[in-house]
């Protein structure tokens, strides 16, 4: 399945393409696989979902808190299971979907109740202050809108960066907030540019809804968040040799590797 445009049966499967092929190369080879993943993710999101829409409903912080914390964390490990996936088709792991997503379950769920809950209580709390922009009698000036959109953005990087780690290696807190303090400074542009990515996909979604969410059911979380780590992946192996440290531990196959991604 390579979506959006037709796959090539030229692919020499032992080659890891580059640019542009390499996302028709990995959508083709995986895309089946994450569809299925993100459909047990956006499954896993829906009592994150109902409760930011029920405190909005009901203009309530004292609902949103819990409601977010407590749906934060069901929706943590789908989230980790989901980032497992992508990421083990960047690094060309054969292992079947259902297999790996059983694995990270295993593997990944304590570790991400913590990060879940305060990924559902910022989300939460951002969603709550786009309700009050709407329903303000005087409209939020321009700054006040670019900051919010800012940090969002900035929320969004430190989203991806946290949670590819946690699924990729076992590290504390500190160390993986350390990571994305260096990667930033090293890549800052390449960090935005994915982060941009993420929020132009879902203002769009927004802005086109209710029609957008016809889309769920097959891009769901999976595709933009493909998107996103199908331009960090580059960087962040060359960083923390993550092809390398997999293949020397025999948990994936060798494949040639073009010189220019190898750094």
């Amino acid at each position: 399945m390579a979506l959006f445009f037709p796959e090539d049966p030229s692919y020499d499967l032992s080659v890891r393409q580059t640019g542009f092929y390499r996302y028709r190369q990995l959508l083709s080879l995986y895309g089946g696989g994450w569809w299925k993943a993100g459909l047990l993710t956006l499954a896993g999101g829906l009592p994150l979902a109902a409760g930011i829409g029920y405190a909005i409903l009901s203009s309530s912080l004292l609902v949103l808190l819990p409601a977010s914390l407590a749906g934060g964390m069901i929706f943590g490990p789908f989230l980790a299971g989901l980032f497992d996936a992508l990421l083990r088709g960047m690094r060309d792991d054969p292992a079947p979907w259902l297999q790996s997503w059983k694995k990270s379950w295993r593997q990944n769920t304590r570790a991400s109740l913590l990060p879940g809950a305060l990924t559902g209580l910022l989300l939460g709390v951002y969603c709550f202050m786009a309700m009050l922009f709407w329903v303000a009698e005087t409209p939020p000036g321009a700054g006040t809108v670019l900051l919010w959109l800012l940090s969002g953005l900035v929320l969004t990087v430190v989203g991806l960066l946290y949670w590819a780690q946690l699924v990729l290696f076992q590290q504390t807190a500190l160390a993986r907030l350390q990571n994305i303090l260096l990667f930033c400074a090293k890549y800052l542009w390449r960090a935005l540019g994915a982060g941009a990515v993420s929020v132009l996909y879902w203002a769009v979604f927004v802005l086109f809804a209710p029609w957008t969410l016809l889309l769920l059911p097959v891009t769901g979380l999976w595709f933009i968040l493909f998107l996103t780590l199908l331009l960090l992946y580059p960087p962040l192996d060359r960083e923390l040799e993550i092809d390398r440290r997999y293949r020397e531990a025999g948990l994936v196959p060798q494949v040639e590797i073009p010189e220019e991604e190898n750094g």
